[in-house]
């Protein structure tokens, strides 16, 4: 059986960047375009890692985090923060996540965070 991997961003052509890339290196990749129902979503997916944008609507990237890194049931997963915004480096520690990416990042950036979190 394939790990998942789950995405949430509102950008399609992220995702299907990441989508692509992804199942290349042999996993499942799940997509969401709002993370209204993280906890929900996670509890179904059973993701071995949540790549999440900043700025994914409703409640955005940094309190979707904050949500599944207080949650015992979800706290272990790692959660990779990813955004053009510039300070991307502070909200990932405000939010507790794993790590971050920058927008826009390259293949090879996207592969070794994916390899060293999962």
């Amino acid at each position: 059986m394939k790990k998942c991997i789950l995405i949430l961003d509102d950008d399609p052509e992220i995702l299907l960047i990441c989508r692509i890339l992804l199942e290349k290196l042999d996993y499942r990749v799940e997509t969401r375009i709002r993370c209204d129902n993280i906890i929900k979503d996670i509890r179904e997916e059973k993701p071995v890692m949540v790549l999440m944008d900043i700025w994914i609507p409703n409640m955005g990237g940094e309190k979707a985090t904050k949500m599944i890194k207080k949650n015992k049931d979800t706290k272990h997963i790692p959660v990779i923060l990813f955004s053009a915004n510039s300070e991307i480096e502070t909200i990932y520690k405000r939010a507790n996540a794993n790590g971050f990416l920058k927008k826009p990042f390259e293949i090879g950036a996207l592969k070794k965070t994916v390899e060293n979190n999962v």
